[in-house]
């Protein structure tokens, strides 16, 4: 019997459909599950993330910049406001040309390169965020004039506007820039050092001199607005608002009356003239000549005038106060003698015998005085009222390098100062131990000998010499310099008092050792033969002061100095410190300047009309 051919098995069919049914009704209801499960997560336990997303795309937070502290001076001057300034601003969607209107702009207000190279940057990144509703500069700080030209053309720009605004403002300009310094537009480098979550809103920042030292106090706390914003985050209202806290102001220790002098007698010369309060700290003056208008850095100086700044050979954006260095001379005179008092290596009664020059034994090299003809026999009294150089070569010998840097180092040469803005140079107080680390040598007799003078290696900075002259003045008493007195509330106009800063006292074996050296200093400007004895004349008060003449190039021993010979930039640096009244100082003073010549001649009459001004405004007229 043949065996029977099956073309379908019915039953093999449906339970293959069956099987696939069930399969693909599992696949179904594992898919719904999965898809309750993510509404699930989305709907309840992610309810609340997705809400305040929700709410980000409509609620936006919109920092509200601080207004900026102000600064005064002693006499209450303002020397750093904030202006109420004007800006041209245009709305991208309210334009169809804007190249066309920029040009029709540039017609009645002046709008150079620089304007429209910062435009452009900021109209591709607000095309970049699709935010064409929102304001772009395009010339800032416009004048009076122009704010009234563009207001009767107005009608003939549709997109156009003028807006107010604040910016820095420094009244006295250069007159006090190193000092104060400036603020600028942030840039790439403040953002990685501030908090960006503080200076929110804040286009500007201390970039020098006090603005930069105590940013902290001046630059307040930024406020917040929540707004109600649309798709395109145009802002439709206003919902919530916490006002920022304006910064504090500062108030200096600058006397301006002092300042302007000083500011007077360098014109037109390079130097330095600080003077402090003794007695607490305050600086009174502090000029650097030349110096440069810090306005033209607040909304970005252009590059041809920044480069010439930065090629002039008198170079005005150098603080000389703080970080010129210069040998300081025969200003060091006074503190090499009361060294030597202190360290019994001379008395009041013991006397050099001065010819004009002075040799190390077994050397033939001379070593000159000042005076061609010598000073003949020479005490301390007379050696710093007369400078004589020999009597303290003849000293820094006998006392030895090791010695007078202690000395030295006692009244901070080499060191910063702690003066309360920064940049500080430290100056160079020479030892063995330095000139080994740095020049890999020995030191010699023959360096001791001129650092007696404060030649060779040694470098002070103005600020340095002021602070070691008022401890001089204060017989040891050491304070620290600083340029703020005190803050004030913006709003109940409360100040503050900054605490003095005593750092210590300089003890010496003897007291009356302070009295010998001060009254030698009083015989430089007082006594027949000082060597600013002009500077003193018919003085109503009792002044101190030491003369110095630093050398910029070395002369050979068979040359001769003569000043109409060589060319400006190498001739000597004229130096002066002094302080007033002696005999309860209120006033110490440091002047250099530059390639000037001897500091009788030079220095010594400015710091002459800075004491006169200080006393008769004060009513010190009596002799002390």
């Amino acid at each position: 019997m043949a065996k029977q051919f099956i073309l379908k098995d019915q039953d093999h069919e449906s339970y293959l459909i069956t099987r696939r049914i069930y399969i693909s009704a599992i696949i179904i209801l594992l898919l719904v599950i999965m898809i309750i499960s993510k509404i699930f997560y989305l709907t309840v336990l992610q309810h609340e993330h997705f809400t305040t997303l929700s709410k980000s795309n409509r609620i936006k937070i919109q920092p509200i910049p601080p207004i900026r502290g102000l600064i005064y001076s002693r006499d209450g001057i303002i020397l750093a406001e904030n202006k109420p300034t004007f800006s041209l601003v245009v709305t991208p969607e309210q334009i169809e040309n804007v190249d066309e209107v920029v040009a029709r702009l540039k017609k009645i207000i002046s709008i150079d390169g620089a304007d429209i190279e910062r435009f452009e940057s900021a109209f591709k990144a607000a095309l970049n965020k699709k935010r064409r509703f929102e304001n772009i500069p395009l010339r800032l700080n416009l004048k009076k004039e122009e704010v009234a030209l563009f207001a009767v053309n107005r009608h003939r720009f549709p997109g156009v506007d003028v807006i107010a605004g604040l910016s820095r403002y420094y009244p006295l300009g250069e007159k006090l820039v190193h000092t104060i310094g400036y603020v600028a537009r942030i840039d790439k480098d403040d953002v990685k050092q501030i908090d960006k979550a503080k200076y929110s809103g804040t286009n500007y920042i201390g970039k020098l001199g006090i603005e930069k030292s105590y940013e902290s106090l001046l630059h307040g706390v930024a406020g917040y607005q929540q707004v109600e914003v649309n798709v395109e985050g145009r802002v439709i209202r206003v919902m919530d608002r916490t006002a920022p806290k304006p910064g504090a102001n500062l108030h200096l220790t600058i006397d301006l009356a002092l300042q302007q002098i000083a500011i007077d007698a360098l014109e037109g010369r390079r130097g330095a003239i600080v003077a402090m309060d003794p007695r607490n700290g305050d600086v009174l003056t502090f000029a650097s000549s030349p110096g440069y208008d810090p306005n033209k850095f607040v909304d970005g100086i252009d590059g041809k005038s920044y480069n010439a700044l930065l090629a002039s050979k008198d170079k005005p954006l150098i603080n000389r106060i703080l970080q010129g260095e210069y040998p300081p001379g025969s200003t060091i005179k006074p503190f090499m003698g009361l060294i030597g008092l202190d360290n019994g290596v001379r008395t009041l009664l013991d006397e050099s015998w001065c010819p004009g020059w002075f040799s190390l034994k077994g050397h033939t090299h001379r070593y000159r005085d000042w005076k061609k003809q010598g000073h003949g026999h020479t005490g301390l009294h007379k050696a710093i009222m007369e400078s004589c150089d020999v009597y303290f070569y003849a000293l820094a010998h006998e006392l030895g390098i090791d010695r007078i840097f202690a000395g030295l180092s006692a009244f901070g040469f080499g060191q910063v100062t702690g003066i309360d803005i920064g940049g500080e140079a430290d100056g160079l107080l020479p030892s063995r131990e330095w000139k080994r680390k740095v020049l890999d040598q020995a030191w010699f007799p023959g360096e001791t000998l001129i650092l007696g003078i404060g030649q060779g290696y040694a470098l002070s900075t103005p600020m340095q010499l002021a602070k070691a002259t008022a401890s001089l003045a204060n017989r040891g008493r050491v304070v620290r310099p600083r340029l703020v007195s005190g803050t004030s509330h913006p709003i109940t106009n409360k100040v503050d008092m900054l605490p003095n800063m005593l750092e210590g006292q300089i003890t010496v074996t003897d007291n009356t050792h302070w009295e010998a050296v001060i009254n030698a200093m009083q015989e430089v400007v007082h006594g027949v033969g000082g060597t600013a004895w002009r500077s003193g004349l018919n003085a109503a008060y009792r002044f101190a002061g030491k003369t110095g003449t630093a050398q910029v190039i070395g002369i050979a021993q068979d040359e001769e100095y003569i000043e109409e010979s060589i060319a400006e930039e190498f001739r000597d640096h004229a130096l002066f410190i002094a302080f007033a009244p002696v005999a309860s100082p209120e006033i110490a003073i440091a002047i250099i300047v530059e390639n000037a010549g001897a500091g009788s001649k030079v220095a010594a009459p400015i710091a002459r009309r800075m004491f006169d001004n200080f006393m008769s405004n004060r009513g010190l007229v009596s002799k002390g």
